[in-house]
């Protein structure tokens, strides 16, 4: 994307990093995947999507009252409140450009090497009604406020830039299977908004996002911002997988949507949900490391 909100055309892809070989597939040596009984609650391949039904209070709470919240926090809002926002509004976001280049080459070097990214719906209990096993995968350098230090310092370039955005709650690589669909979803607060830098874009078809009423499509090397409490769906029709550095980021706020959105943050990055999470990842890092891949 441009910083007027175009997007430019992607450079052709090279190759297909982030693909995962089928189950019982041989390649360069037999498929190698953590036990999935030591995460809890994972979903295994070809099971359907549901909502976890444990949802923490502060979240089912939320959901409910999601529009007086939402309306709270855009009245307080020191940035605009419309679905993609523009990208100059936020400077940070010209070194993310600047460096795209070495952030995607560790990437590739560490997050799409074998089985490194677990599926979303495998370690995340609130994707788990909206990602099958496999086709979102993820692999997190900060979430909800919480460095994942094995990961982060494996990818020193991009934990350095990431660290330095204002009000950064979390930071992933996030990979699409080819022939993926994320049905229509929302994001759980506009206290935050999320960043897409471009990786890897397939050109083999079409990728694209809906954001409310607008379709936007990634381009390497280029950002998009935008407000995920919007409903929100995203297609990779290719035989190719996407990549893109996702970031979230608080939104700034005056008083008092800022006191609001804080405390609701607070309870989020405490919840047995984030919690849960934080320690499946910790368990896939482990189970990868006995592995020895």
């Amino acid at each position: 994307m441009t910083a007027g909100g175009r997007m430019r055309a992607a450079p052709d892809l090279r190759r297909d990093w982030g693909a995962s070989p089928a189950p019982g597939e041989r390649v360069g040596g037999p498929v190698v995947v953590p036990d999935l009984a030591a995460i809890s609650g994972a979903r295994v391949p070809g099971v359907a999507t549901e909502r976890d039904r444990n949802r923490p209070l502060i979240i089912r709470i939320g959901t409910r009252l999601r529009g007086v919240f939402d309306r709270l926090i855009a009245s307080s809002s020191l940035v605009s409140n419309d679905p993609v926002l523009d990208v100059r509004t936020f400077p940070w976001t010209a070194t993310l450009r600047d460096h795209w280049r070495a952030i995607r080459d560790e990437a590739e070097a560490v997050a799409l090497r074998g089985q490194a990214a677990p599926s979303l719906a495998t370690i995340s209990p609130d994707h788990r009604s909206i990602a099958a096993v496999d086709k979102w995968r993820s692999f997190f350098l900060w979430g909800y406020g919480y460095r994942i230090a094995e990961n982060a310092d494996r990818c020193p370039r991009t934990a350095r830039i990431v660290e330095a955005i204002p009000g950064l709650t979390s930071a992933f690589f996030s990979i699409l299977a080819p022939g993926t669909h994320i049905p229509e979803h929302r994001g759980v607060t506009k206290g935050l908004i999320t960043c897409h830098l471009g990786l890897l874009v397939p050109r083999d078809g079409d990728v694209r996002m809906r954001v409310d009423d607008r379709v936007v499509r990634w381009a390497e090397g280029e950002t998009l911002v935008f407000d995920d409490t919007y409903p929100h769906e995203v297609w990779n029709d290719t035989g190719s997988t996407r990549v893109v550095l996702l970031i979230q980021f608080e939104r700034p706020l005056r008083h008092p949507g800022k006191w609001f959105a804080d405390l609701f943050l607070g309870f989020v990055k405490r919840s047995p949900f984030v919690q849960e999470a934080r320690e499946n990842i910790t368990s896939w890092n482990r189970a990868m490391g006995q592995l020895d891949v």
